[in-house]
């Protein structure tokens, strides 16, 4: 399943990537099922049938913004797939490209995160969601095997509370606010350095 589809020619100022990212907007501010296709033609000064031109539903678009950020996540766990070396440094290299996915797509990665399985969209969004939990848990359980991660840890909920960390970044991430230490926006690489040393700090075997 992709999360993208081709975009149609529409009129001038008003195409899908820009309806999108207006409606990925409302939907995080109001919430998916209190926002409807007039609230977003009211946002955009266009018409329904403006917006219709490109979507056939509200869910239509709901699909395509949570496919968005899932087609990243699997990007960068499709590039882990084939690296080599151990387990930890892949399952490192996983966290560090998901906080970079979450950073460049932070409106997509915040939608996502809050779809609660009400439609179709939402529920194949969960599912993939946990094909995303499972492969985390096989690297865990592949590096506690290694001897790299300690032996007392559950896989399962050990990938559940690495990524609950790094998913909270979407709470409180804003590009260009102040970052630690006083200094502008601390970037991704930045936040991917904390959570790491945070989170594998703890994990590490003895």
């Amino acid at each position: 399943m992709t999360g993208s589809s081709p975009a149609k020619r529409g009129r001038p100022g008003h195409d899908l990537e820009s309806i999108l990212r207006a409606a990925v907007t409302l939907f995080n501010e109001r919430g998916y099922d209190a926002t409807s296709i007039e609230d977003l033609s009211r946002a955009l000064g266009i018409t329904k049938s403006a917006v219709y031109h490109h979507v056939s539903a509200k869910e239509e678009l709901l699909r395509l913004a949570t496919g968005r950020a899932l087609d990243e996540l699997f990007s960068v766990a499709a590039g882990v797939e084939v690296l080599p070396g151990r387990a930890i440094d892949r399952l490192e290299h996983l966290v560090r490209g998901s906080v970079g996915v979450l950073v460049a797509e932070l409106p997509f990665v915040t939608l996502l995160l809050r779809v609660h399985g009400n439609t179709r969209a939402e529920r194949d969004a969960l599912a993939r969601r946990r094909e995303f939990d499972q492969l985390t848990a096989r690297l865990v359980k592949e590096a506690i095997a290694d001897g790299d991660l300690r032996q007392d840890i559950d896989p399962v909920v050990t990938a559940k509370l690495l990524f609950g960390l790094v998913n909270s970044v979407s709470e409180w991430y804003r590009p260009g606010r102040a970052g630690h230490a006083g200094r502008q926006g601390a970037g991704s690489a930045d936040v991917a350095d904390a959570i790491c040393k945070l989170a594998f700090d703890g994990l590490r075997a003895a």
